[in-house]
């Protein structure tokens, strides 16, 4: 409202308390939103380019005050720039959101939140446990195994927003462990996961709920697909369990890998379909049982092809 029409001032050259009527009006435009794409010109703060300071293990925080003493010096710095109404009023509110807030106090709650109420989920650990039956890669993957342990037991990491202590942080471990097994892990990161739980292989019934249930199923993502090509996806109910019953069959025959096969057999079942996709423009496929069938039952049936098609 300044910018629009500047307050009346006094003798002393301080802002009057009342208002004149035409400030009345305007504040009452601007609550109202008439006054939106009008060009205004204001005095921004120049944002300072964003600077990565690299720095060697321990002196985090040393960067973090580099980093900081760079981006002060650009604060008092100011300039003008002519934009609408409505982008000057969100640019304003955000400045003087950003002065209502306190960096070192925020930092201060982050860090405690962390501490206390962190989870850190480690997917794939399977994969640094050391197999019996291969040797080549043992020494690497034991030392993985043994920088992650003082995490998992409790240590102090410097981080740039200051030091992180893990004692109270819960570690989640999870793995497939089809080559090798939890015991394959050394003896002390096994003793910090003393709660495990077995999960079983999907099921087609799994299957099918993933494919109906899900927000952003492979289904509704190839509807919306070929839609952009004017082909409407018509997924019937027993279409859906056959394709389902053929991903849990490929996997029970050749290796597990879960919900991905579904990926790999619903490319195979619209291929056909995703390349000449012009010759059904305008019209309705019908992907019912029948179809699914005649699209995947010679490759789901040989097993060479199950095994690397699908």
């Amino acid at each position: 409202l300044d910018v629009l029409i500047p307050p009346s001032r006094n003798a002393q050259g301080e802002p009057e308390r009342e208002e004149n009527s035409a400030r009345q009006v305007f504040r009452k435009r601007l609550r109202e939103g008439k006054i939106d794409d009008m060009q205004v010109e204001i005095e921004v703060a120049q944002a300072m380019p964003h600077m990565e300071i690299m720095a060697p293990p321990g002196m985090e925080e040393m960067t973090e005050q580099l980093r900081g003493m760079f981006a002060g010096l650009g604060q008092d710095k100011k300039k003008q720039r002519k934009m609408s109404v409505k982008e000057a009023f969100k640019l304003l509110t955000e400045e003087e959101a950003a002065k209502r807030v306190n960096e070192e106090e925020l930092r201060a709650d982050a860090i405690t939140n962390a501490e206390q109420n962190g989870i850190v989920f480690l997917d794939e650990i399977d994969k640094i446990a050391t197999r019996q039956e291969h040797s080549g890669g043992d020494v690497s993957r034991q030392g993985v195994q043994r920088d992650l342990l003082p995490l998992v037991e409790g240590t102090t990491v410097n981080t740039k927003y200051g030091v992180v202590r893990t004692d109270h942080i819960l570690f989640i471990a999870s793995g497939a462990f089809h080559l090798s097994r939890p015991s394959d892990l050394i003896p002390e990161l096994q003793g910090r996961f003393p709660i495990r739980v077995e999960l079983d292989s999907l099921t087609a019934d799994d299957f099918v709920r993933i494919l109906c249930e899900t927000d952003a199923s492979l289904t509704k993502q190839y509807h919306a697909l070929l839609a952009t090509e004017d082909v409407i996806l018509d997924f019937t109910d027993d279409g859906i369990r056959r394709l389902a019953e053929l991903a849990f069959s490929v996997n029970e025959r050749t290796e597990n890998i879960g919900a991905r096969r579904l990926y790999t057999v619903m490319e195979k079942l619209l291929e056909d379909l995703a390349f000449n996709a012009t010759a059904h423009e305008g019209g309705t496929v019908k992907i019912d049982a029948a179809y699914v069938e005649d699209k995947l039952k010679e490759t789901a049936a040989s097993e060479d092809l199950a095994r690397y098609v699908l």
